[in-house]
């Protein structure tokens, strides 16, 4: 039996339909992900699921008693003191204990206490001076500590660093029930179990993770496209035959006439998907060839080091992601290196011709009381970008504004709408050294796509920070890892490339151990003979052929590194620098593995 059921849901936003006769259940059990295209009634649907928002037409469901658990995008802590107080409360657990000795209180007490710990938070910090983390940190606790039937999540990674991500994956396979809407394509693919998309005020339900989604989705566009083109060649024909007059009105013509009404009904019913925003960038005059130098390059704020001794040199394409928790200096850094903040100790370097976008986290280069339109042109209604010279609500449209939304204050926008205000303002003027710092919050899949293929389409510099794994895995070629105490760590590729290369020092770490706290043989004691066996034909073979499949494989590794070394490497297609990575991170196994069988084969051959 479903836990909760929407049946003929029909919800409104003035003339903009949210749900058309939707239809949707949940069973226990299942990790549902709830997609769609900003602003298309994702939280709203929550809402009503929760009871806490009701529809203008259908009816919701739920089984008797069950308990269903919300935690928004933007989490309301209330009048507490205390992060503790503020979970104690979202939990539904009074502040004083003296008045609850009961068993089942007892334990939801230690369940709080346990989900605080795991996700970080400190109980007795103020609340008023909680960041966006810690307060998203906190209501995900007592979310969890309510250990409820059904668990509403709206954006959970936002604000969480790649360790809170990670952790939060593993907490929310263990839920009984989830229902969560995230943009994070790594997330999705990890933890969903059925993926509901919310298009055009329908739902559509996909079973398996985001990638078993998007190959459907493909193939349902591919269809939906044909078909489309179909019915619009009959109804044009249609429309050519009634145009031409005196035939057409002829009684044994009156059921065509019907027909074709019919199909200009159809044809206005059909609401088209929303279009895409076109992004291009404009790289403008090259850079020198040196885009910044850092010289043992240290900053400190009190007595706190978030940079300790960096010494960096980025070239003209470079294209590098910063990795590391919240609070670990990543946005120092980059203000360094683009000389809004000084180092206390070493030297910055920056190169000549540089046309610098800075997409802030913080949103600061947004005027919170000018228009759309005022932030991306000021005084003007034109936009040079790409040479071209273009209105400013032409050039909006590119990014999903209405011309009448062009005219909106800055201070009335969502999440998804300043980021994409954002962008369009930075791109609206050229830029060969691109800095991101936390792009993708609230931007949809689809822009998360086409900002993806911009940037590794794009000839510019760019630096990255983002705790959007995939974002990071498609965009950048090179990472700077936090490491702690200000120090940062380089490495070829991407997330996944430094997750391969983390896992093989902890494998290399585990060895190490074992053979260390191995025991030693005991003198005098007979050890056990294996019995002899003879290696056959085909082993033999193999042993014979290992020394070259080995050679092979470095000679292969040897190759491949100086090739990514090379100066113009990153000009290659973002693909082949992909696969490059990859196989490069394989050899290493692979070689050990067939040293391992070589050493195998020749003691056997020996005994």
């Amino acid at each position: 039996m479903p836990l909760i059921t929407l049946k003929d849901g029909e919800l409104a936003y003035g003339l903009t339909p949210l749900l058309d006769r939707a239809a949707f259940a949940i069973r226990s059990g299942e990790r549902v992900a709830l997609i769609g295209r900003n602003g298309t009634g994702k939280s709203t649907l929550l809402a009503v699921l929760a009871g806490t928002r009701t529809l203008d037409g259908g009816e919701v469901a739920r089984r008797d008693g069950l308990r269903i658990t919300t935690v928004e995008q933007e989490p309301d802590l209330g009048n507490a003191q205390t992060l503790g107080e503020a979970a104690a409360r979202r939990a539904g657990l009074a502040t004083d204990d003296s008045a609850h000795d009961d068993r089942a209180h007892w334990q939801a007490q230690a369940r709080l206490a346990e989900y605080l710990s795991r996700l970080g938070v400190d109980p007795e910090r103020p609340a008023a001076a909680a960041s966006g983390g810690e307060r998203k940190r906190t209501a995900l606790a007592a979310g969890f500590a309510e250990d409820p039937d059904l668990l509403l999540l709206d954006e959970p990674t936002n604000h969480l660093d790649l360790a809170g991500i990670a952790l939060l994956e593993e907490l929310v396979q263990k839920t009984k029930c989830c229902l969560l809407i995230t943009h994070d394509r790594w997330f999705l693919d990890r933890v969903a179990t059925r993926i509901i998309e919310l298009d055009r005020g329908f739902l559509r339900s996909y079973p398996g993770n985001y990638t078993a989604y998007l190959e459907r989705k493909r193939e349902e566009l591919e269809a939906e496209a044909v078909a489309n083109r179909k019915f619009d060649r009959f109804w044009a024909q249609e429309e050519a035959w009634i145009r031409r007059g005196v035939e057409a009105r002829r009684t044994r013509d009156e059921g065509r006439v019907r027909r074709l009404e019919r199909l200009r009904e159809e044809r206005a019913a059909r609401r088209e998907r929303s279009g895409n925003m076109a992004l291009a960038i404009d790289t403008g005059t090259r850079s020198g060839k040196l885009v910044a130098e850092l010289d043992g390059v240290s900053k400190r704020f009190g007595e706190r080091t978030v940079v300790a001794g960096l010494s960096l040199r980025i070239m003209r394409g470079d294209r590098i992601g910063i990795l590391g928790p919240n609070g670990a200096g990543k946005s120092t850094l980059l203000k360094l290196i683009l000389g809004a903040l000084e180092p206390d100790e070493g030297t910055v370097r920056r190169g000549t011709n540089l046309e610098i976008a800075y997409f802030d986290q913080m949103r600061d280069a947004l005027d919170e009381e000018k228009s759309v339109a005022e932030n991306v042109a000021p005084g003007s209604e034109w936009v040079d970008s790409g040479g071209q010279r273009r209105h400013i609500t032409s050039y909006l449209g590119d990014f999903l504004f209405s011309p009448r939304r062009a005219a909106t204050p800055v201070s009335a926008l969502s999440g998804g709408e300043r980021n994409r205000l954002l962008l369009a303002k930075l791109f609206a003027r050229a830029a060969n050294l691109i800095v991101l710092d936390e792009p993708t919050n609230d931007l949809d899949l689809e822009s998360l796509d086409l900002l993806e293929s911009v940037l590794q389409e794009c000839q510019a510099t760019v630096l990255l920070v983002s705790h959007d794994r995939a974002f990071v895995d498609a965009v950048v070629t090179q990472t700077l890892v936090a490491e702690g105490d200000g120090r940062f760590s380089e490495h070829v590729g991407g997330y996944s490339d430094w997750l391969a290369y983390r896992e093989r020092i902890a494998q290399d770490d585990r060895e190490r151990e074992r053979e260390r706290t191995a025991p030693a043989a005991t003198p005098g004691r007979a050890q056990a003979t294996p019995a002899r066996a003879k290696l056959s034909y085909k082993e033999s073979r193999e042993l014979a052929e290992l020394p070259g499949a080995i050679e092979a494989l470095e000679a292969e590794q040897l190759a491949l590194t100086g090739a990514m070394a090379a100066p113009d490497y990153h000009r290659l297609e973002a693909a082949r620098q992909r696969a490059d990575r990859a196989r490069l991170a394989e050899i290493p196994s692979l070689i050990e593995a067939k040293l391992g069988r070589w050493e195998e084969l020749e003691q056997r051959q020996a005994r």
